[in-house]
């Protein structure tokens, strides 16, 4: 059985149900497809697979398979689907060739980034140099490259949405910029093989996103808050509140990522998130309303009040390019995304509370 829910895998397949019908028949590579991201596109292609009885099969590379394994064994055990343990800079990919790669392979956690910045950096530099090769050889047709908003660097304050056009750039000698500056390289690579090996290379930057599967203990303001409106009385804003930021639900993030692989034009990158600004503080009231539907009360507490005259910071993208293009939108808005995923790991506790040895003892 699924363990996300039906509605959502429905979702995915209705609004990326053009995409789907085009993957027919094919074989398809997916690095990072046991992550946050990964774990949606491939629960989601399973669904149509089957649904659609398209004759996809698909191959995840992962550093870590069983332990995969042992969260997802519907996925894990799918017909359709094969795990590969690998090291995406150095991986050996199945023989045969593939028509498709979603390379999507970066650990984006906060502490890798501050502590190990070289890893991080060679990870994604060489990850993608890699994957590059590897499509060139195995005749694969499209490329989707999962990068990510943080090649803009900082948002301007007065920029409400940031499009693709927009020319920032990280600080290349803050060496907390690891992350960011290697997704900027990774288009890069991908541009170049687009240009060398005739590969069809489709970027897309993510900028900030909830739904099942969103860690909740890692350093997104979203997982912390939904995390803290599960397991207690207050959800903690750790600074002023005021940073803005936008959400796009999982489900819809599939659908776009699915739609970007199969009719995004190549040598084009496109936003992938939702244009709804929220502010921090706004997005802890949010989850403690949104706590309510499951029988939970929580309160909201904020460190520190704002500082007179200072801009708040922005991550907001402008999604124009792939709504004019695409016909992609936010389909689900943000009060109804964090219901979802709140009723999502309610039901989720339930099930595992339901499935526990009884310790009781007969008389």
């Amino acid at each position: 059985m699924s363990e996300l829910p039906e509605r959502d895998l429905d979702h995915v397949l209705e609004h990326a149900r053009g995409a789907f019908l085009e993957l027919r028949d094919a074989r398809i590579l997916i690095t990072g497809g046991t992550g946050f991201f990964g774990r949606w596109l491939v629960e989601s292609l399973v669904h149509a697979n089957e649904r659609l009885e398209l004759g996809v099969s698909v191959v995840l590379l992962s550093r870590d398979p069983r332990s995969f394994s042992q969260r997802a064994p519907h996925l894990a055990s799918a017909p359709s689907v094969s795990l590969l343990e690998v090291d995406v800079r150095t991986f050996v990919p199945p023989p045969g060739e593939f028509t498709h790669l979603v390379h999507g392979a970066t650990d984006s956690t906060g502490p890798l980034n501050a502590e190990r910045p070289l890893e991080m950096l060679d990870t994604i530099v060489e990850g993608t140099r890699h994957a590059l090769a590897v499509a060139g050889r195995a005749s694969v047709r499209r490329v989707l490259l999962v990068s990510s908003g943080a090649v803009y660097g900082a948002q301007p304050g007065h920029l409400a949405n940031v499009p693709e056009t927009y020319a920032g750039a990280p600080d290349p000698l803050d060496p907390a910029q690891a992350y960011a500056e290697g997704k900027r390289v990774g288009e890069l690579l991908g541009a170049i093989a687009a240009r060398d090996a005739r590969l069809a290379v489709v970027t897309a930057r993510c900028f900030a996103f909830v739904g099942p599967h969103l860690p909740l203990d890692a350093h997104f303001a979203a997982g912390n808050f939904l995390r803290d409106a599960l397991n207690s009385e207050v959800i903690e804003v750790a600074g002023d509140g005021t940073p803005y930021r936008s959400y796009l639900h999982a489900a819809d993030l599939a659908a776009w990522l699915w739609t970007l692989l199969v009719h995004g034009e190549s040598g084009r990158a496109y936003n992938v998130g939702s244009e709804q600004a929220v502010s921090i503080r706004e997005l802890a009231h949010s989850v403690a309303c949104a706590a309510r539907t499951i029988g939970r009360s929580v309160a909201v507490s904020v460190a520190r009040e704002p500082e007179a005259g200072v801009v708040p910071r922005r991550y907001v993208p402008s999604t124009r390019r792939a709504r004019d293009e695409l016909g992609l939108h936010c389909r689900i808005p943000l009060d109804e995304a964090l219901t979802r995923t709140l009723a999502w790991h309610a039901e989720r506790a339930d099930r595992l509370v339901a499935l526990a040895p009884s310790h009781t003892t007969s008389p």
